[in-house]
């Protein structure tokens, strides 16, 4: 992949939730919510600045961001200032 992001914007990759809750009751695609915690894929040079790398996992808002889809995967991009916090 070939996208650089700008300034302080992130490009993250949602983490995937499990089917199942830790009762093993199933829960079906329609009653999933989006993930808030993704991998970084690519930084901006001003967010690594500020201390966010490539790899991370971090944590974000619901509904921050901007989706797009980048050879066949889907991405949010968001500036690295609604980002809550970097999981370590």
């Amino acid at each position: 992949m070939s996208f650089q992001p700008l300034g302080n914007r992130v490009l993250i990759q949602r983490e995937e939730q499990t089917n199942t809750t830790a009762s093993g009751i199933i829960i079906p695609d329609s009653a999933k919510e989006k993930p808030l915690e993704g991998k970084v894929i690519a930084v901006g040079q001003d967010a690594v600045d500020e201390g966010i790398n490539e790899g991370d996992t971090v944590v974000f808002p619901k509904y921050g961001g901007t989706e797009i889809t980048i050879e066949g995967v889907e991405y949010l991009i968001m500036n690295s200032d609604d980002i809550l916090g970097v999981m370590r």
